[in-house]
């Protein structure tokens, strides 16, 4: 008899449309709350950390404009909760969380309304543009408009739209943009009017963390999305180079933090978050059910947001 488990089945229909009103319980506030995806915020927090630890060796850690790196990081939180909510209302519009083996989400459950999930994802929207516009005012840098602009495209065109770039392997490249280049680059140019050596290879850092969430996210769901018609990178490329790249983008960023250790010394602290990395790495390779890789997503959002951490007291105190 094959052991070989059974791959499912594309089902018919739009379960976000189809199901009827009143068949499942309304959501609640705590349902809310767990479709913003918290465990998915370091991502937003950490790149402000280490844009601000760049600035930081700049004008020195007492000189550093912390009210505008708070506004940068409403900024990045406001879209990083929005896009989880567009993600929700798009991906369950389309059936595709139909599939899904982690947490259920509001439109595909029927919990709540498509409408009602767009609306929250737009105020999200909303927050991040006028958070962002007080800095340009602040700040002066009226191209930075053009930046903001092109987040929230990128955000809502990841998973919305009639093509949306996340279900044709491009997830990766425009999260390294966004969560790493931009978003480090743009936390320390905003607040010193320049981007320095220390942010850029940062932002570099950063985005490869950022990528590592996104591929053992879609390493998880690699079957699910397969059969929804979900062309991630994963597919494309498969499991074991999904975990062969997933270990790379985890483990480079510390290699890169020993060159920085070299001339700001406490950076030799961050290699202790080695031991949250090296865990989840081990877990992506030895799972054998998708529920088990939930760990490693876990622990790969806590080693992004401590690896910030760590950098920004390593270019601020060092």
């Amino acid at each position: 008899m094959s052991t070989r488990a059974k791959k499912p089945s594309r089902r018919p229909g739009n379960p976000a449309r189809s199901r009827k009103p009143g068949a499942v319980a309304p959501a609640r506030f705590g349902d809310w709350v767990a479709a913003a995806r918290l465990r998915t915020l370091p991502l937003a927090i950490a790149p402000v950390f280490i844009g601000t630890g760049a600035a930081s060796t700049v004008t020195g850690a007492h000189s550093v404009h912390w009210a505008l790196g708070l506004a940068c990081l409403g900024v990045a939180l406001a879209l990083q909760i929005g896009v989880n909510y567009a993600n929700d209302y798009s991906d369950g519009i389309r059936g595709t969380d139909a599939y899904r083996v982690g947490p259920g989400r509001l439109t595909a459950s029927g919990r709540a309304r498509p409408r009602t999930v767009l609306a929250v994802a737009l105020a999200f929207f909303a927050v991040a543009a006028i958070a962002g516009v007080v800095v340009i005012v602040r700040t002066q840098l009226w191209w930075l408009l053009a930046v903001g602009a092109a987040a929230i495209v990128a955000a809502w065109f990841y998973t919305g739209g009639k093509r949306p770039y996340g279900y044709h392997g491009l997830g990766e490249v425009f999260v390294f943009a966004f969560f790493g280049l931009a978003a480090v680059a743009g936390t320390e140019y905003v607040e010193v009017g320049s981007v320095t050596l220390e942010g850029w290879w940062g932002a570099v850092a950063a985005g490869f963390l950022a990528c590592a969430v996104l591929v053992v996210n879609n390493l998880r769901d690699i079957e699910t999305d397969r059969a929804a018609g979900k062309r991630t990178l994963s597919v494309l490329i498969g499991s074991t180079a999904s975990k062969a790249l997933y270990t790379v983008l985890t483990l480079l960023p510390f290699a890169m933090l020993v060159l920085v250790a070299l001339f700001y010394t406490l950076g030799w602290l961050g290699l202790l978050v080695l031991f949250i990395a090296l865990p989840a790495v081990i877990i992506a390779w030895t799972a054998r059910t998708p529920r088990e890789l939930v760990i490693a997503l876990q622990l790969s959002g806590l080693v992004a947001l401590l690896y910030g951490i760590a950098l920004w007291a390593a270019y601020t105190w060092s």
